[in-house]
């Protein structure tokens, strides 16, 4: 009798150690199961918020960039300072009409010549404050920019943060492109936000692109362009390339799909 009832504890030993591993073996699949679909689903997620919070992908799809492959590659050169130009770069350039020491693109002068003529028809007299730059020249414009926000109580590092904001590394600034131009109203000849209240700027902003010249830097765009708003900053990219640009309210980064 003590042999049977041996045998029988035994048997009902293993029945319950078997009955508790497949217990543990059905809850680990369940957690392996859970685990999977979890990290499925934040992925997922992420995904769908990486796109509806910098709308990137979708924003680039609705670009419309037609002109594109017709316009010439030298009108579309972007700099900026992920895309600073060579060392060797240069340029042939002519003097603006009228503009005693200023000077663009040879390649351009003539729509930029016209432009400021064609203002001067309906009476609006438009300024130029600056062109194409030397590297030299750029860097002791830096230099002066920063020098003057000390003088006005900064710090020498919040000087060199702000004036990064507002005038380009040299090499990495249109100006040295030769293919961008700042226009002012000669009855308001400062670099200012409210430039863009100026009935010359208001002209400009609304015909530049019958010109092929762009508002390289507009609002809102900054975190693209590192550029602050700037009304009087125009470029010229061929009137259609300038057109789809100004059309769509984008900067030239996006046109280009580099951003």
């Amino acid at each position: 009798m003590s042999t049977k009832r041996g045998t029988k504890k035994r048997r009902k030993k293993r029945y319950r150690i078997k009955k508790r591993f497949f217990v543990f073996l059905l809850i680990f699949i369940l957690c392996i199961f859970g685990m999977v679909k979890c990290t499925a689903w934040l992925m997922s997620d992420e995904d769908s918020g990486s796109i509806q919070d910098h709308g990137t992908e979708g924003a680039d799809d609705e670009i419309r960039r037609t002109a594109i492959d017709s316009t010439e590659e030298w009108k579309l050169v972007l700099v900026n300072k992920n895309h600073k130009l060579p060392a060797d770069h240069s340029v042939e350039t002519a003097p603006v009409a009228g503009r005693s020491g200023y000077q663009f693109d040879s390649r351009a002068i003539g729509s930029l010549n016209q432009m400021i003529e064609d203002a001067a028809s309906e009476g609006l007299e438009i300024e130029v404050c600056s062109a194409y730059r030397t590297i030299e020249y750029q860097e002791n414009l830096i230099k002066a920019q920063v020098a003057k926000y000390v003088a006005q109580g900064m710090s020498q590092t919040d000087a060199e943060v702000r004036t990064a904001t507002e005038i380009i590394e040299p090499g990495a600034s249109e100006h040295n492109l030769g293919l961008a131009v700042d226009l002012v109203a000669k009855s308001y000849q400062h670099l200012e936000e409210d430039q863009e209240n100026t009935a010359e700027n208001k002209w400009l902003q609304a015909n530049c692109t019958n010109y092929g010249f762009i508002l390289r830097y507009p609002k809102g765009k900054q975190g693209i362009t590192g550029i602050i708003y700037e009304p009087w900053h125009f470029r010229y990219v061929g009137e259609a390339a300038a057109k789809e640009i100004m059309e769509q309210g984008i900067c030239l980064e996006e046109y280009l799909g580099e951003y």
